[in-house]
């Protein structure tokens, strides 16, 4: 049983881990699976990935918070790495021969760079079925409806794709509903739910004493995520934190993790704003981030689909301050689980340090009233549908190698 997946990249860390989230469930419950990863991402090679997975790293291509694709390193224009990476893709596939693609997000991929893998399986691999897994929201439907229009991605989605996974529910957005999906593309959607996560591999009890806090004492965690756009997030709880230490009021135990994507020079400034507080400490990174949620008695975040998931799937009271550029995506889901008394949410616009500080102090005595019966069980739902995609007979044929032949 042979998986490849695509992950989409080309901003922070939240495609890369939500599809290693779903391999490393895969592998753990489908024993005879094999999983080839291909994705750009920057962070891949830092990530713990499971025995059974092994990755294609494609040159990184990046948006910056306008949305505007660009080279990450190399001194390339993106249209050349476009093809590098469209060609690498297609190599994959027809030597790997999977018996499904599973597709992040985009149906043709970043700049239509799985074209060319989409058309070769349909000629020469027609057994191989073709997912699209889209998170639980994309957009603003007027967005996202002109997105797939201008992209012809309703036509090419129906064409290419046996079955679209969407992890989320109709409860919190009908995304064939909101977006317009036509009646046939309808009907290939399968909604899986949230992804639930673990507790991480440090115990909770551990890992507060590592850090020094008291039985008693609350412990507030910080992630922007990846942090690429993450800044104000950080800058503003720091500044709160100023404020209440010249109002002479107790300051909780603080762990800032700005991210992996925090630029180098930002990094340095925070590490300088924290000095002066020995009850906040500064991490640039952890591949074991849940254990540190799993720490905290709150945390303060953006509103990313991964962080979201791990913080219902602890239990813990969140207040989030979601990004609103270059998609809504983020704020449409805090808006949504704030209605639904999961979360607390503040809008970019109304970020202040006092409006976080009284936020957060609401999240440490209050918990959101339907955190305890949010129910994440996409993951298994997940592998239940790949189990019925997958053949009992490899298909595997030597004319595919002698397809590529022709193709490149």
């Amino acid at each position: 049983m042979k998986l490849m997946v695509y992950s989409h990249d080309a901003f922070g860390l939240g495609n890369i881990r939500r599809m290693l989230t779903i391999c490393e469930y895969l592998l753990r419950t489908l024993p005879s699976i094999s999983i080839l990863v291909v994705s750009g991402s920057p962070a891949l090679h830092t990530l713990r990935l499971p025995e059974g997975l092994d990755y294609i790293k494609l040159p990184c291509l990046g948006r910056d918070t306008s949305g505007q694709l660009e080279a990450k390193y190399l001194k390339s224009m993106p249209e050349t790495l476009v093809r590098l990476r469209s060609h690498l893709i297609l190599t994959a596939a027809a030597h790997f021969q999977p018996d499904v693609l599973l597709v992040d997000k985009k149906p043709q991929g970043l700049r239509n760079e799985l074209k060319e893998t989409l058309g070769h399986l349909s000629r020469h691999s027609p057994k191989t079925k073709r997912v699209l897994l889209l998170r639980d929201i994309l957009d603003t439907p007027a967005a996202t409806i002109q997105q797939w229009q201008t992209n012809n991605y309703y036509r090419l989605t129906q064409r290419h794709y046996d079955q679209i996974w969407v992890v989320g529910t109709p409860e919190i957005f009908n995304l064939p509903h909101e977006y317009n999906f036509p009646l046939p593309l309808r009907q290939k959607v399968r909604f899986c739910g949230y992804l639930s996560r673990g507790c991480g591999r440090t115990p909770r009890h551990f890992l507060r004493q590592q850090l020094g806090v008291h039985p008693n004492e609350p412990l507030v965690v910080v992630t922007p995520g990846g942090g690429g756009d993450g800044q104000r997030l950080i800058h503003t709880y720091l500044e709160s934190v100023r404020q209440q230490t010249i109002a002479a009021k107790p300051i909780p135990k603080t762990v800032i993790i700005s991210g992996p994507e925090m630029p180098a020079d930002q990094q340095h400034q925070f590490e300088t704003q924290v000095a002066p507080y020995p009850n906040v400490q500064l991490l640039e990174f952890s591949d074991d981030l849940i254990s540190y949620l799993n720490a905290a008695d709150a945390v303060v975040a953006m509103a990313g689909y991964n962080t979201t998931c791990e913080i219902l799937s602890l239990r813990k009271p969140a207040v989030v301050v979601p990004r609103t550029r270059p998609v809504q995506e983020q704020w449409m889901r805090a808006k949504r689980f704030a209605k639904s008394g999961l979360l607390y949410a503040i809008h970019p616009q109304k970020l202040t340090p006092q409006a976080l500080s009284q936020t957060l102090e609401q999240a440490l005595t209050t918990k959101p009233y339907a955190i305890n019966t949010f129910r994440l069980d996409g993951l298994p739902r997940i592998a239940q549908l790949m189990q019925g995609l997958m053949p009992s007979v490899s298909h595997t044929s030597s004319r595919d190698l002698a397809a590529l032949s022709c193709v490149l």
